[in-house]
């Protein structure tokens, strides 16, 4: 039977979290994984979780070589196992994730509305910063060019998209981009992929998504387009 890794993104990174079983069928499935989401996983910072499975150094070190052929870099692997602990720290890998200082009287939010998994990121991106997250992915801010975003959900961009942007990069086709100003260098949704058009004398809000098997961009006035 096939096995499934979970994803989840950070602000230091993703974490791929592995199912119980033989080694040898969750490191596969692991590659698998990112195989199939090459774009989103490139130049990517990963931890592994891997709780009570008992690792030696040849096994992570077999995995962390075996992803950086594929770009991607392994820093931490987080495990309950002392076995597994004293390899990755032989191999000079994180054993946890930082933890943000939060305020004592913090309180968790208490809402009867369901959401999902999104990272809001308050800053302009600028050449050479990239953003990955397997939900959907909020910036309050330009996307300069040279910056990338890859999301497996959708992008909203509350000002100018210049650079790369990747939507629905786990094949979702319902995914969405939306920004200020729509004049991303490369533009991809799901499989669909499109150049910036030319520069528009009054640039205002749009939305690009997937309709009729072709990637269009529209006015994005209240987000009900359909």
């Amino acid at each position: 039977m096939s096995l499934s890794v979970s994803i989840k993104g950070t602000g230091q990174g993703l974490v791929l979290s592995v199912p119980a079983g033989e080694w040898t069928e969750i490191r596969r499935a692991v590659v698998q994984a990112i195989d199939e989401r090459a774009d989103f996983f490139r130049s990517a910072r990963l931890a592994l979780q891997v709780d009570a499975h008992e690792l030696g150094a040849a096994e992570l070190g077999g995995l962390r070589d075996e992803l950086a052929r594929r770009d991607v870099g392994l820093w931490a692997v987080l495990s309950t196992s002392p076995i597994t602990k004293s390899a990755a720290a032989d191999l000079g890998l994180a054993l946890e994730l930082e933890k943000p200082d939060a305020p004592a009287d913090e309180q968790p939010l208490d809402t009867l509305i369901d959401g999902e998994e999104a990272v809001l990121v308050i800053r302009t991106l600028h050449s050479g910063n990239v953003l990955r997250n397997p939900g959907h992915v909020i910036v309050m801010g330009d996307v300069n060019p040279g910056a990338e975003i890859a999301a497996g959900g959708n992008v909203i961009v509350w000002g100018r998209l210049r650079g790369v942007v990747h939507a629905g990069a786990g094949g979702d086709e319902a995914a969405v981009v939306c920004a200020l100003d729509l004049a991303p260098t490369q533009l991809r949704i799901a499989g669909q992929i499109a150049v910036s058009p030319e520069r528009r004398k009054y640039p205002g809000p749009e939305i690009a998504r997937i309709r009729d098997g072709q990637l269009i961009a529209e006015t994005w006035t209240d987000g009900r387009q359909r």
